[in-house]
């Protein structure tokens, strides 16, 4: 039997061979760590801590600063080195406070504290999440609490978790659901209870057989949850890609998920709201997958948010012997950021760092559009990124609107399939960017 799909998309070799069956390592950091107070869509959180301040693992150091936005937890204990900026896997320099581990990792009191979640009210569930500084773990980043929190919950239908982890080298999902599954499960169910009308699905692509083996077996006495393995292509971990599969239709340029009556979370997500009511526990720890062909031993980690990517490479035993390491992503290579260094923190979005030994990119020059159609082809969103590119790239800025540039997913698919090997997904982000920044700055 064919499994479900979206339309469009890409069949990028998955290269999950290379930490696929590495079960997770606890790393404990060693050098300081550094909380940038952007880890998440929306406003930048506000530091409640400064400089001199003794810290515990746990303890809110920075709290939302609006609606849309999340709380910042230390995941270790230590000084409060400073509050400065400093740079980002993106390349952007933001405010950030660096605290003195001191590697005893205290904790604050409270942490670890058993509750059964059926005793809980749905405004004491979502304060939870809130309190915990939960966002999007796979890479999006929007607080979790003001998901969980849509205009008619009633509408609900779908909850909707997504482990499919479509991105090539990346496997950390992988191991959680393989090792975590029930957790997930019962982090599903947290969900559920907000939500009166709804079933949970858990999306796994069919690359995953232990994952989906593991889940399905979780998931068995739990009348509302079930397991939809789909089809293996790319970007089947897309919101939108989640939500054709499940329900068949397609979500429209403009829309909500909730407008379809789903909600979407990543697998990991789910997990740390599992965490958070059930073990009194905020989002400090997440799994990460260090990777690529560049490596010594492809790992996958439980790592304290704020390490420093370098040690975590380091402890994956560094880049091989006679090997130079040439190019080093975080994140997937069809959305990740290439980084001009490993002494980058790791945030609540980071899901793997990948180094390589050759420059894919770097190798081939673009050169002019053919207009071969291939990458309105591949566009899962059903737009014309050539069409776009062209708009960005001539500074267009109303037409790029028109064309409903802003609701781009940013995959990648237009540039991974272009015979002319041009730039597509890099311009049509950068004129978003330059976009919302214009329209930022008219609304002051």
């Amino acid at each position: 039997m064919k499994k479900v799909t979206f339309q469009g998309g890409v069949h990028p070799s998955d290269q999950k061979q290379f930490a696929r069956d590495i079960p997770f390592t606890v790393y404990e950091p060693k050098g300081d760590m550094v909380y940038p107070l952007s880890q998440h869509i929306g406003a930048p959180a506000v530091p409640v801590v400064k400089k001199g301040d003794e810290v515990l693992a746990g303890q809110i150091i920075a709290e939302a600063g609006g609606f849309v936005s999340a709380n910042i937890i230390s995941s270790c204990s230590g000084k409060v080195k400073s509050i400065e900026k400093r740079m980002t896997a993106t390349g952007a320099r933001v405010q950030s406070i660096v605290i003195e581990n001191d590697g005893e990792f205290r904790t604050a009191e409270g942490i670890g504290t058993e509750v059964d979640y059926k005793t809980l009210t749905k405004e004491e569930i979502l304060a939870k999440i809130k309190d915990a500084g939960i966002v999007g773990l796979g890479g999006a980043g929007f607080p979790t609490h003001v998901k969980l929190a849509p205009k008619n919950v009633d509408a609900i239908e779908y909850i909707i978790a997504n482990g499919a982890e479509c991105e090539p080298y990346i496997t950390c999902d992988d191991q959680l659901m393989r090792g975590r599954a029930d957790k997930i499960v019962t982090g599903m169910e947290i969900m559920l209870s907000l939500f009166p009308n709804a079933e949970g699905v858990v999306i796994i692509e069919e690359n995953k057989p232990e994952a989906i083996a593991a889940m399905e077996k979780a998931c068995e006495g739990h009348a509302k949850v079930k397991v939809l393995p789909v089809q293996t292509k790319y970007p089947q971990g897309g919101e939108r890609s989640c939500i054709t599969v499940v329900t068949g239709k397609h979500l429209k340029l403009g829309m909500l998920p909730a407008d379809l009556g789903c909600v979407v979370d990543n697998v990991a997500t789910i997990y740390a709201i599992y965490e958070a009511v059930c073990k009194s526990t905020p989002l400090m720890v997440k799994g990460l997958t260090v990777s690529g062909d560049a490596v010594k031993n492809p790992s996958n980690f439980r790592v304290r948010i704020g390490t420093n990517f370098r040690e975590l490479v380091e402890a994956a035993g560094g880049i091989k012997e006679c090997t130079e390491l040439k190019k080093a992503i975080s994140g997937g290579p069809m959305m990740g950021f290439s980084m001009f260094s490993l002494d980058i923190p790791t945030t609540k979005t980071s899901s793997s760092i990948l180094c390589f030994t050759k420059d894919e990119v770097a190798q081939y020059e673009p050169i002019n559009c053919i207009n071969c159609g291939r990458c309105v082809e591949a566009c899962p969103e059903q737009m014309i990124p050539s069409r776009l590119a062209r708009f960005a790239n001539q500074g267009r800025m109303e037409e790029f609107e028109k064309w409903h540039g802003l609701e781009c997913s940013e995959c990648g698919s237009c540039s991974y399939v272009c015979p002319s090997r041009r730039h597509i997904a890099q311009s049509i982000k950068t004129m978003k960017k330059q976009l919302l920044a214009e329209k930022r700055k008219n609304a002051k």
